[in-house]
């Protein structure tokens, strides 16, 4: 139960996404970072006091048993949500999970049952889907701006060089749940139509991790997508979504903060600079905070059956590629 309007938030995990959310909390009225989980007290304590969290926990289970944590935020490594988000789930906890939301499609089926049949809400934690440049983007395509979409491109990239998340099967590593998994919801996000024809490449590391990935996809509606991923370069990040009077220019589909709208003949129309933002993770808790609030069991933004099937996706293409974790 939410007391006086406060969303009172256990984050698990320690690491640079978990200090992102920190860093989100501590600047919202609305929600506050109360507790942290981490597998050693010294690190959970070390992680509260320079985010000025309420309580510290050396272990998953004992945040997860905090009765005054209203929603759990996973933030470990996603080969690792599995178990995390499982153990809350079926301790009544509300969960907003980080992307990828699991290791693959088996499961997240598994997961989302477990949240159905306990009545537990539960969300994937895809920043972009719940930032206001969505609506915007929608309301420009839907108002006719550029005419009939066309086609879509979108590239994410960057140079990690040796990560461990990135280069071991037993992280769930390679470009495509790191990165692509953006690439293919500014997809989404925008033209949910069913898919006629998927293809696609990928160059592999010596680990057998995909590093560098190019999708196309071509869409029941007439549209067609090219998108890119990859974690051994610097990638422009941008998206295009082309019309048949225009275009739209996203400047960074990992969290966009500009919108350019040109007419025909690549003429500029306008610039739309996005609101000012704390970090961009501060949409996602909110939409938690008003779904719970209201009793919903997931987010209007992000929907279980929307995750599922991009975590389908996900998988069919690692399975063109030859690419397998050991949680398959």
């Amino acid at each position: 139960m939410i007391q006086n309007g406060i969303l009172r938030v256990g984050i698990i995990g320690t690491g640079w996404i978990a200090e992102k959310a920190a860093i989100t909390l501590n600047g919202l009225t609305e929600c506050e970072a109360y507790a942290v989980g981490s597998r050693t007290l010294e690190k959970a304590e070390a992680f509260a006091n320079k985010w000025n969290i309420v309580r510290a926990y050396g272990s998953y289970g004992e945040l997860i048993a905090d009765p005054d944590v209203d929603l759990i935020y996973v933030g470990t490594p996603h080969s690792h949500h599995y178990d995390v988000t499982r153990a809350a789930l079926l301790a009544g906890k509300p969960c907003l999970v980080e992307k990828a939301f699991m290791a693959n499609a088996r499961q997240t089926e598994e997961i989302l049952a477990i949240a159905h049949e306990q009545k537990v809400f539960l969300a994937e934690a895809i920043w972009t889907r719940y930032q206001p440049v969505v609506t915007i983007v929608r309301n420009l395509i839907s108002s006719g701006r550029i005419g009939t979409p066309r086609l879509v491109t979108a590239t994410l990239g960057y140079s990690m060089g040796d990560k461990p998340r990135i280069m071991r099967p037993d992280l769930c590593g390679g470009a495509l749940l790191d990165l692509g998994v953006y690439a293919l919801n500014f997809v989404r996000m925008f033209f949910p139509a069913d898919i006629v024809s998927i293809d696609s490449q990928c160059v592999k590391s010596k680990t057998g991790m995909d590093l560098t990935n190019a999708i196309t996809i071509v869409l029941k509606d007439g549209i067609l997508a090219n998108v890119q991923s990859s974690a051994a370069c610097v990638g422009d990040n941008i998206g295009v979504i082309a019309g048949t009077e225009g275009n739209l220019i996203i400047d960074n589909i990992n969290n966009p903060q500009k919108i350019t709208v040109n007419g025909p003949n690549r003429t500029f129309v306008e610039t739309i600079q996005v609101p000012q933002q704390i970090t961009g993770y501060e949409y996602q808790f909110l939409a938690c905070r008003e779904a719970l609030m209201e009793g919903l069991l997931e987010p209007r933004e992000m929907p279980h059956d929307e995750t599922l099937y991009i975590m389908q996706l996900m998988d069919g293409l690692r399975q063109k590629w030859g690419v397998r974790y050991p949680m398959d």
